[in-house]
């Protein structure tokens, strides 16, 4: 790629290098934890990681990850139940074909005796009708009059008073399913409890507590074990009570994503309530992307198809009408049409409640930041278990050689003079010191605080609108670098209202003056609005202003309407719908076919102005006759389009023709595939819609430019509307941005091929008339060109972008179920800003992360190196199990706690986006961490060995000087990591300090730090090991402590490189594995700048390996950098370029290939070979994943070579791939037979006829 991503200028030291770019297409790397997007990740790389994972306590670290056992449980449990109903439905089909046998005895399902005295039905008979489908059964209790037995009406539904909504549930059950119950708090202390190093230190501690009681009485004998011991309990129960709390988070956010709003019709008015308040009898409104919430029977419907696929497994579409197929199912999805239902069955009684009741339990989902942190925690725990074993080894050996000594200078151990019992004691208590080591440097903590994090700030988004689906998506939202925007009640309002009309051939001003409208004009209005909208009108009955439902450009049209004396019911009764083709983003219009007499049937279209109208050849004038639509009418009505537009009016036209009734079709099934006629058509009106922009929407726009995302607007609005939209909201700066590729029609962007789509698609700011289709289009070429997108919808045709997109966001209030469903995160308010506050958090997630990570290896780092040196050098150490413990859970639960839970800040927005590649311990980390961990580390270490002396305790007591002196260190120690849980806040500002007083929690368990401190060294002596200090001891351990906070400013002065650190240890060839097993990996930093034919060689020396491979990969992103700075000049240097890579891809089986989407158009700009032609660089064949399994799978090695060669040149591929062999084999034709035998001699010819040299000595390297 040769224009890279570029966001701000400079260096962000928390960001890192935001010139650092990578191929995010490649979603995975080479390592277990090298899963960049969990999105619909593969099994066996979910699996890997867990495989590699260092845990100590399996049950607690993957309790918020995919259970993949029960994944699998479920999914089979899935299976199970769908074939059980589709059995029941054969058995109902296999006995209704056997009436027609001759002799055959004829059987309905029993009905139930137990009839409910206030419903003419039980609730027994309704579920045999909806579970089996029997038309029968339903027709022999009345049929379409159902409705009467469930006491309903068809067009108003129930009543809806709170005393029938309670019979009803009585009767005939509610809309809910039995949940399994939360995991109390004893189930989460069980789980702390199986930590393998929390139960080592049990069994230490009860042998300990039987050794101590033994040899001293149980009077002084059980404080080591017991200490050790209660320090134990006092962990488990924190943790436990930690995860307690983040669990009822959770709980409390899965209920809440599972509570869809629907709408109803009760005593006649449209109204919304929840999915879980449905009850039988309920008549419910349905259209396109809804989900069917209860299983019930169509009562009317137009173009009605459902997908079934939830509950049969097929994803065939099933057409739905009130009498041949009438049932509907719950849990489906209605995929076109519009119709209403009666509800016959609800919860459990439906196939859709007992299987949500089986299932109904949440797995979990990991991060990819969670994954990344357990490799983390990983390294740092082996490193911690080697420094654990070097402990107890060296201790061990001490102690039984004699070396090791009391305070007061007595030998610990003699060989045959210390007693069994007191060597198994001081073994016991060096092993608990080793075994504490563990526990501290092993970081169990650190992958569960994402989930601590996401906990939190999943319910802070709860208050800014924002429902996260999938905790994934929350923090990969901080690594988003651009937003494709829908424009209608996203960046604007919703709220519509026709403000121009232009009408018989002239503008309607004001538009609701009736008196303006010739009486033919006005009456086929009036008729195509009522009838041609899937919303209504409810008058109350005590008058007042009408009630309008469905969207708001429905809502805005009726309002007209009503404004023009339209009487709603009575204007539907007067006619006859007879066939729909509903609206829909592809089509952009939707029409009514009526009958309005026994002779004459008027088709009624409205939709999106320039359609519309070039669908029609005339227009009533105002003298109410037809007149024909000449060039000179046309132009000014498409002249009245723009105008309206520039005003960033939404555009629709209504337009009209009569149909012969004769020419309907009459049967049922022809009537049904009938294409309503859309040619010829009368236009009546064009009306102008104004939705303004959503207040604070240009500042939202601005603050993710400045933040270096990119805000796109993919509107399915006309160009010059959508041109004055995004100048209003500041994604388009000036007029003079407004032109193509910035601004582009759909329809022109999906003519284009792949590669030009790569072209322009980092260029366009604002895609008019798209449809989503085109949207999906776009999002796979910005994810190609390296991209982490984030795509708002809300239709049921933007799921396949959502579901594409890094971060699906639907909305809340517009959206469809199946766009819900589809996405990661629900916008509740569809409001751009909530968006907005989503990538705050998103980033917040990051940097909280980072703060704890740092906090956290700054502990691990100087703990262990306090407790490592002092126990070589002196043979113990400073630091006991107890001190250890309590350091722990300063670090892990209480550190994460207090710095996971940071809100967002201004600065996350003023830098730019966090790359999902960068490493989690960033060079700042790196500085910060060492400064504070040296500085502790010394000065600790000082006081252990030259304490004594510094304090002036030469002339105490030796084993009280001794106490004294350790407890210092662990006071010290204690109020180091307090002082420094501060400086972790600010990691890359001088002022830690900022808003710290707005985080009650982190001020709060600060304070609680403290208070514990002061509890432990004054009243837990005996049980921490240590004694009660003077005041000026206190001060020492608190200025030790502060000094903490200038230095961390002052080490925040020195500069640090840009490259990252780890960088700087890669070495450039790596090869991991062997050829025989399935992770064989090469990567490579090749070609380098001046390529000799000898790195050629090396390359190609590696085929045998490769070939033999069949799991084999090349990574081949190393070498996006390479040519990022500049592609060589050479023509031959170009060739010798372009034959190795040709060798590197060529080598490895066509099924295992792995390829950058990048890679292709990189190398055609790079070669001058594409620019001499003129042409546009055709679609890399080796980007393309479906045609190259196609085009290079099946065919011979030259063939391959050759097509490989051909993408690589970037120049157009002649009519058949092994023409470009031809010119080749006449300077080579001695080595001819042998040439083309493999891909490699090809590739390598290909270099030496690129560079001049026309023998072929060097065309075979054996």
């Amino acid at each position: 790629m040769t224009e890279e991503i570029r966001y701000k200028d400079g260096f962000d030291l928390e960001a890192g290098s935001s010139r650092r770019d990578y191929p995010e297409d490649e979603d995975d790397g080479d390592g277990p934890f090298d899963i960049f997007r969990t999105k619909s990740a593969p099994v066996h790389r979910l699996r890997r990681w867990r495989q590699a994972a260092l845990v100590l306590n399996a049950s607690r670290r993957f309790r918020y990850t995919l259970d993949l056992k029960k994944e699998e449980e479920r999914r089979q449990l899935t299976a199970k139940i769908r074939t059980h109903a589709q059995v029941i439905r054969a058995a109902v089909l296999f006995q209704e074909a056997g009436k027609v046998l001759p002799g055959a005895v004829t059987s309905t399902l029993p009905l139930s005796p137990t009839q409910n005295s206030d419903f003419g039905i039980s609730s027994e008979e309704l579920v045999a009708i909806s579970k089996e489908h029997d038309l029968s059964l339903l027709q022999q209790n009345g049929g379409a009059r159902l409705a009467e037995k469930v006491k309903s009406n068809q067009e108003n539904g129930i009543s809806g008073d709170e005393t029938d909504i309670i019979n009803r549930k009585k009767a005939f059950g509610s809309n809910t399913y039995p949940r399994k119950k939360g995991r109390s708090f004893w189930s989460f202390v069980w789980d702390a409890c199986r930590d393998t190093t929390l139960i080592i230190l049990m069994v230490a501690a009860t042998a300990s507590l039987v050794l101590g009681i033994k040899t001293e009485g149980i009077k002084e004998g059980w404080y080591d074990g017991g200490s050790i011991a209660l320090a134990v309990i006092i962990v488990i129960v924190f943790t436990a009570v930690s995860d307690y709390k983040q669990s009822l988070q959770f709980q409390n956010l899965n209920e809440e994503k599972e509570n869809i709003q629907m709408e109803v019709i009760r005593g006649g008015r449209r109204t919304k309530i929840s999915i879980f308040e449905i009850v039988v009898g309920d008549v419910l409104p349905l259209k396109i992307g809804d989900q069917v919430p209860a299983d019930g029977l169509v009562i009317s419907g137009h173009s009605l198809s459902v997908d079934e696929s939830s509950m049969t497994g097929e994803s065939k579409i099933v057409h739905k009408d009130p009498v041949r197929s009438p049932f509907l199912m719950s849990g489906c999805k209605i995929a076109d049409g519009y119709g209403t239902m009666l509800v016959t069955s609800v919860g459990i009684n439906t196939e859709w409640g007992l299987l949500m009741a089986s299932i109904s339990e949440d797995n979990g989902e990991e991060t990819p930041l969670q994954v990344r942190l357990n490799g983390v925690a990983t390294f740092i725990g082996m490193v911690g278990l080697g420094v654990a074993l070097v402990v107890l080894i060296v201790l061990v050996a001490r102690f039984f050689t004699g070396h090791t000594k009391d305070p007061d200078g007595t030998v610990q151990f003699t060989a045959g003079k210390t007693k069994l019992g007191d060597a198994i004691d001081g073994f016991v208590k060096i092993f608990t010191v080793a075994v504490t080591i563990v526990v501290v440097a092993v970081p169990e903590g650190l992958p569960l605080a994402v989930t601590l994090t996401l906990a939190y700030s999943m319910r802070k988004m709860m208050a800014d609108k924002a429902l996260v689906r999938r905790l994934s998506a929350c923090e990969t939202m901080g690594s988003a670098t651009t937003i494709c925007s829908d424009k209608t009640g996203t960046l604007t309002l919703n709220e519509m209202t026709v403000v121009e009309v232009s009408a018989c051939g002239k503008k309607i001003d004001p538009p609701d003056n009736k008196s303006l409208l010739p009486s033919k004009v006005l009456s086929l209005l009036i008729e195509g609005i009522a009838q041609n909208t899937t919303g209504s009108v409810f008058v109350p009955e005590g008058g007042g202003a009408p009630e309008l439902s469905g969207s708001p450009t429905e809502k805005a049209i009726l309002q007209w309407g009503v404004n023009l004396g339209m009487d709603f019911l009575s204007v539907r009764s007067d006619s006859v719908v007879i066939h729909a083709s509903p609206f829909n983003s592809e089509k952009k219009r939707g029409g009514v076919a009526l009958k309005v007499s026994d002779s004459e049937v008027h088709v009624h279209w409205k939709g999106a102005a320039e359609i519309v109208l070039a669908c029609c050849t005339s227009y009533i004038d105002t003298d109410d006759h037809v007149v024909p639509l000449d060039e000179d009418k046309l132009s000014s009505y498409k002249k009245a389009i723009e105008d309206m537009a520039v005003e960033s009016l939404r555009c629709v036209a209504i337009a009209y023709r009569p149909f012969d009734v004769k020419s309907v079709p009459s049967a049922a099934a022809e009537l049904k595939n009938w294409q309503l006629p859309e040619s010829d058509l009368i236009l009546l009106a064009i009306v102008g819609i104004k939705d303004p922009c959503r207040p604070g929407v240009k500042d939202a726009v601005q603050l993710c430019t400045n933040a270096g995302v990119k805000v796109r607007m993919v509107t399915g609005d006309n160009l010059q509307t959508a041109k004055a939209i995004a100048l209003e909201c500041g994604i388009l700066s000036s007029g003079t941005d407004a032109t193509e590729p910035n601004i582009i029609e759909g329809k022109t962007f999906r003519t284009l091929t792949e590669s030009q789509r790569l072209d322009i698609a980092d260029k366009i700011s604002v895609m008019g008339r798209s449809s989503p289709n085109d949207k999906l289009l776009l999002v796979q070429a910005l994810r190609k060109r390296g991209h982490v997108v984030a795509v708002t919808g809300d239709g049921t045709n933007d799921a396949p972008a959502l579901h594409e997109a890094d971060i699906g966001l639907a909305m809340g209030i517009q959206g469809t179920e199946v766009a819900k469903e589809s996405s990661d995160i629900i916008i509740l308010d569809d409001n751009f800003s909530s968006v907005v506050k989503v990538v705050r958090w998103g980033r917040s997630v990051y940097a909280n992360i980072q703060k704890f990570i740092q906090f956290q290896l700054t502990v691990n780092v100087a703990a262990l190196m306090i407790n490592v040196v002092a126990a070589v050098s002196a043979g113990n150490v400073p630091l006991n199990a107890v001190q250890l413990l309590w350091v722990n859970l300063i670090m892990d639960t209480l550190g994460a706690l207090a710095l996971a839970t940071e809100p967002p800040t201004d600065h996350l927005m003023r830098r730019a986006p966090v790359g999902r590649r960068e490493p989690l311990i960033t060079n700042y980390m790196w500085r910060n961490l060492l400064i504070q961990a040296l500085y502790q580390v010394t000065v600790l270490l000082i006081l252990n060995f030259r304490g004594r002396d510094i304090l002036n305790l030469q002339n105490d007591d030796k084993d009280h000087a001794f106490r004294v002196n350790n407890t210092l260190i662990f006071n010290a120690f204690v109020f180091c990591q307090v002082f420094n849980e501060f400086n972790a806040r600010k990691p890359d500002e001088v002022n830690v300090f900022k808003g710290v007083t707005k985080n009650r929690l982190f001020m709060g368990i600060i304070g609680l730090e403290v208070v514990l401190q002061v509890i432990i060294i004054f009243f837990l002596g005996k049980f921490a090991t240590t004694v009660r200090l003077s005041w000026k001891l206190w001060l020492v351990s608190i200025a030790l402590g502060i000094i903490s906070w200038p230095l961390a400013a002052i080490g925040k002065l020195i500069p640090i490189p840009e490259k990252p650190i780890a960088e700087f240890f890669t070495k450039k060839i790596r090869r991991q594995g062997n050829a025989d097993d399935g992770n064989f990996t090469y990567r490579t930093c090749f070609p380098p700048r001046n390529p000799k034919l000898s790195d050629i060689k090396s390359i190609a020396s590696l085929r045998v390996a490769f070939c033999n491979n069949n799991h084999g990969c090349i990574s081949l992103r190393h070498l996006r950098p390479q040519f990022a700075a500049g592609c060589p000049s050479s023509v031959t240097t170009q060739l010798m370029y372009l034959a190795a890579i040709t060798v590197a891809v060529v080598a490895v089986p066509s099924s295992h290939r792995r390829y950058p989407h990048w890679f292709g158009s990189l190398l055609s700009r790079c070669c001058p070979l594409a620019a001499a032609t003129e042409q546009s660089p055709p679609p890399c064949l080796l980007c393309d994943e479906f045609r190259c399994s196609a085009a290079l799978g099946q065919t011979s090695p030259p063939v391959r070579a050759a097509s490989a060669a051909i993408a690589l040149f970037g120049t157009t591929p002649p009519s058949s791939l092994l023409e470009l062999a031809q010119p080749a084999s006449q300077h080579c034709t001695t080595a001819a037979p042998s040439l083309f035998s493999n891909s490699l001699s090809f590739s390598l010819f290909l270099y030496n006829y690129g560079s001049g040299e026309k023998d072929c000595d060097n065309c075979e390297i054996g």
